[in-house]
């Protein structure tokens, strides 16, 4: 089916003001409001009242703001759906990433400047002892602020990359472990709590947060895979180490899902099914079919392999924006490496364009890695899209084209292959530093960075 031209006109659509987008502020307030609380509680006057009133003062504070930053932390990876539709996932999780750091730096002026309070109590080790073990519900507290500091530091980049991501999400859940602990000496020994609002304002936060998190992170997949009741019917051999699983389900079209969109799937074949792993689809998206892409990199990947016809399938989803909903131009480019195809390849067969109003680039290395190249065949001769191969290995210049002559730069090939860059959506997919390599020479041949959409699945 051929889809009818849907704009001529370059220029952005407007985007509706939707409830979602208070999601910003309203964090944004919730600090602020943390701030008054303490403010009002003589916060700020005790700044002026002796060393050891002030640095008390401030331990409280940055206690305060650090809980506070956490509970925003948690509402970002909350899975709310139109959250995630308003911010997008990748957006929520480099954010998320970030907030955490500034949590935990206000999490360590607090121990820091409560530490300096008390050791002008006299015997320091003492002092530091009764701290951390012997006061009121402070050995809770002390072991929870070493499980969120253990995540931090498995969360700094150098880290994650030694790490593969089933283990690193399973440890990452001691996070949320580490809150609950620290929670009982705020409300029971913090100078914020004692007065009734102030607990009613603290557990209504916590409550709340707690809700939505076990309502759209654990409530709303059980519902969803029970409901939908998704089985693997067949697992494909697309390439070495590449499998596409065909999964069927019940009323699908309810799910709402869109081509560029992902899963985090589990495959209820043995030991170790309940760690999930996100994939996006790699077709669009019918009333009873879904078909997810697998490249074979890890355990978890590596067992696809072996799925046999009516395994169950769990989801939670769909999530990611790099859908054709945001495209803002008559043009259409699409640009994969390797495996990265797998949205690519479901964007092309059902979003809304003309015959010659889409180009399809595929990279990738050798014959044997180039996959779905039949079915992209058939869909370029059905609906009019322009296609370009570059096959070869990678360039040692961090250059996004194959190794090879002629070796020409990145931005004048892009505008040599894609003449009308300045009035294109761009969609890319594949591996990160390759993503910054063309979003890089896009930028060069005058693509707006508005109209460049990636999606790398950051955890």
């Amino acid at each position: 089916m051929i889809f009818a031209r849907q704009r001529t006109v370059g220029r952005p659509k407007v985007v509706p003001f939707g409830w979602a987008d208070l999601f910003g502020p309203l964090a944004v307030l919730l600090n602020v409001a943390v701030v008054c609380i303490w403010i009002r509680n003589q916060g700020l006057a005790s700044i002026y009242s002796g060393a050891d009133r002030a640095i008390g003062s401030l331990g409280l504070l940055t206690g305060l703001l650090s809980t506070s930053l956490m509970i925003t932390m948690m509402l970002m990876l909350a899975r709310i759906p139109a959250v995630e539709k308003a911010w997008g996932h990748d957006l929520l999780t480099h954010r998320h990433r970030w907030v955490g750091f500034v949590s935990f730096w206000f999490m360590i002026a607090h121990v820091v400047a409560y530490m300096v309070e008390r050791a002008g109590d006299g015997n320091v080790g003492r002092a530091w002892w009764h701290l951390f073990v012997l006061d009121s519900w402070m050995l809770w507290a002390t072991t929870g602020t070493i499980m969120i500091a253990a995540v931090v530091v498995l969360s700094i980049r150098w880290a994650r990359r030694r790490m593969r991501y089933e283990p690193w999400h399973l440890l990452h859940l001691y996070a949320y472990l580490g809150m609950a602990l620290a929670f009982p000496h705020q409300i029971m020994d913090g100078a914020d709590f004692h007065e009734t609002w102030a607990r009613t304002f603290w557990w209504v936060l916590y409550l709340g947060t707690l809700a939505v998190f076990l309502g759209y992170r654990i409530v709303l997949p059980i519902h969803r895979s029970w409901y939908h009741r998704m089985r693997v019917t067949s697992v494909d051999v697309e390439a070495p180490g590449v499998y596409s699983v065909n999964i069927e389900g019940h009323r699908l079209d309810r799910l709402r899902t869109e081509s560029g969109q992902f899963f985090n799937w589990r495959f209820y074949d043995g030991p170790g099914w309940s760690r999930g792993n996100p994939y996006t689809i790699s077709a669009a998206p019918t009333d009873d079919h879904m078909r997810v892409t697998i490249q074979a990199v890890g355990d978890g990947s590596a067992r696809v392999a072996s799925l046999t016809h009516g395994t169950r399938v769990f989801i939670e989803g769909p999530f990611g924006t790099m859908t054709a909903r945001r495209r803002q131009n008559p043009y259409m480019l699409l640009i994969a490496a390797g495996v990265g195809i797998t949205p690519i390849r479901a964007l092309l067969e059902d979003s809304p364009y003309a015959p010659g109003e889409c180009t399809l680039i595929y990279r990738y290395t050798e014959e044997e890695h180039a996959i779905f190249k039949p079915e992209i065949g058939a869909i370029a001769a059905r609906r009019g899209v322009i296609v370009r191969y570059l096959p070869g290995h990678r360039r040692h210049d961090g250059s996004w084209l194959p190794a090879g002559p002629p070796a020409s730069d990145d931005a004048y090939a892009l505008a040599a292959l894609v003449p009308d860059i300045t009035r294109t959506d761009i969609f890319l997919c594949g591996p990160p530093p390759w993503i910054r390599a063309v979003r890089a020479a896009a930028r060069r041949a005058g693509a707006d960075r508005r109209h460049i959409h990636t999606e790398d699945f950051a955890w």
